[in-house]
């Protein structure tokens, strides 16, 4: 989805309204339990974040409405979460009941090994099957677990996830041993496929300074579990103006 937002080095600076509007506020801990996720909820409406993202175990959502009958906040799924070692056909099942039970985003993890070896076209295969369980307006994105692929790794999983259809890349689940996002790999991202498909960088985001870091160097979306003490630091960030282009 496009935010059709532009900020401007030296024109618009950067205040926490407008970061909110990059923001997917996460709840994906095991042990989140149903008062945990509906705080979650309404500190996304309070915040102005984009979307809400949660366990597809706790949906549907309870989300308040506005004035024309609209969700306040977009509700955000995983699938195939966190390992990505689900069968195809078992991230299709996931993605399905997810959008029938009002999810507006689905994040798929990848079968990271299958990209370890290579096989880029199984990788495609799955992302394009989950496509199929949530089609458009559904927005798919595709995590990649980027701190555990090589830089070519990354490169080709873009490429498989373009291919497939889908709408954004991400880097990582926030669950991997190996690290959540870099600047590095947002800039890979950006270099293979930014202008296409979306980019959210997700995984270890605990600052303003880190939010806006990822932001220019293409990130579009980001997932952030401390969403109110990241938008509360912005003013602590020297010149908080951006270069970014959220709409992609």
């Amino acid at each position: 989805m496009n935010h059709n937002i532009t900020f401007e080095s030296g024109h618009r600076p950067l205040d926490a309204a407008a970061l909110a509007t990059f923001v997917d506020h996460t709840l994906l801990k095991p042990e989140a339990t149903r008062s945990d996720v509906q705080h979650a909820v309404e500190e996304a409406v309070r915040l102005g974040a984009y979307s809400v993202c949660v366990s597809p175990s706790f949906l549907p959502l309870d989300v308040p409405l506005d004035e024309d009958g609209r969700r306040k906040v977009r509700v955000t799924t995983v699938v195939g979460f966190p390992s990505g070692k689900h069968t195809t056909e078992v991230k299709a099942a996931e993605a399905a009941r997810a959008v029938a039970d009002g999810a507006d985003e689905v994040d798929m993890v990848i079968d990271i090994g299958a990209a370890k070896e290579r096989r880029f076209a199984d990788v495609e295969a799955d992302i394009l099957a989950v496509r199929a369980a949530a089609p458009r307006p559904t927005v798919l994105k595709v995590i990649l677990e980027t701190a555990a692929l090589s830089d070519h790794e990354i490169i080709e999983s873009c490429r498989a996830a373009a291919a497939a259809g889908a709408d954004y890349v991400k880097t990582s689940t926030g669950f991997h041993p190996a690290g959540g996002a870099s600047l590095r790999a947002v800039d890979i991202m950006a270099g293979t496929i930014g202008g296409r498909l979306g980019i959210k960088a997700s995984g270890g985001i605990r600052t303003a300074a880190d939010a806006i870091a990822m932001i220019n160097a293409g990130a579009t979306r980001l997932g952030i579990s401390a969403t109110a003490a990241v938008l509360a630091g912005l003013d602590e960030v020297p010149g908080s103006d951006t270069t970014a282009d959220a709409s992609y």
